[in-house]
């Protein structure tokens, strides 16, 4: 009997669009990791990232064995799980009639799943204690999205340690002019208070984290100092 693959993509884009990368690992039976991969990929979307981390893990994999991949993309997961017989059908359009988002990615990938045994979880980023092969996954895309290097452990690298959290920039001191002067050109402006975390709520919309990844409605979320986004990016 063949042994189920076990791995996860993620992608990363630090501006959406911004600098972009994908990455992929494969964890070996006692959950460690086997092998991993990141490539950097200019100026792209997070969606554009995260097809593309799906597209080269499925290059990577043996397409006679069994695999199941981990991914925290609503939009990748759905995409390949929910969407694509739809636009299959429909000659690569979404039930509006105009042209699937990122074809030619998703043309790429239907032909590699042709004929595969592939099932897709989707993994939550982010979360404490959350899953090891994402975790990872995320951090080299991250990494690789800052760095545009490409990099895995075929060149012997070491996978990327988690980022520090991003600090808020300081707020400047206020000005000493009067409040409602007109502040020439010596004047200065009264800084923005940075507004404290508070506690978390249920997203009533979908929206986009400071991390460049999405959160969906009704997706636990926090206040940070760049508007709403996950708990572990305040």
């Amino acid at each position: 009997m063949v042994e189920k693959i076990i791995a996860a993509c993620d992608g990363a884009s630090k501006g959406n669009p911004g600098p972009a990368a994908w990455a992929w690992v494969i964890g070996r039976a006692d959950g460690a990791i086997e092998r991993w991969e990141a490539g950097p990929l200019g100026r792209a979307t997070n969606n554009v990232a995260e097809l593309t981390a799906l597209e080269r893990l499925l290059e990577a994999l043996d397409p006679g064995v069994p695999a199941e991949v981990r991914m925290d993309s609503q939009y990748a997961m759905k995409a390949v799980t929910t969407w694509l017989p739809g636009w299959r059908r429909k000659g690569w359009k979404t039930s509006s009639g105009s042209p699937v988002a990122n074809k030619e990615l998703v043309v790429r990938i239907d032909a590699l799943l042709t004929g595969r045994d592939v099932d897709f979880v989707y993994v939550p980023a982010h979360q404490v204690d959350g899953d090891p092969l994402n975790d990872a996954a995320d951090r080299a895309a991250s990494h690789t999205a800052r760095t545009q290097e490409p990099t895995g452990s075929a060149e012997g690298a070491p996978l990327p340690p988690p980022e520090a959290p991003t600090r808020a920039s300081a707020p400047r001191a206020r000005s000493s002019a009067p409040s409602g002067s007109s502040g020439g050109s010596g004047g200065g402006t009264s800084a923005r208070r940075t507004r404290p975390s508070g506690g978390t709520l249920k997203a009533r919309f979908a929206g986009r984290c400071r991390c460049g990844k999405a959160y969906d409605k009704g997706e636990t979320i926090a206040k940070n100092p760049d508007g709403w986004g996950h708990p572990t990016c305040v």
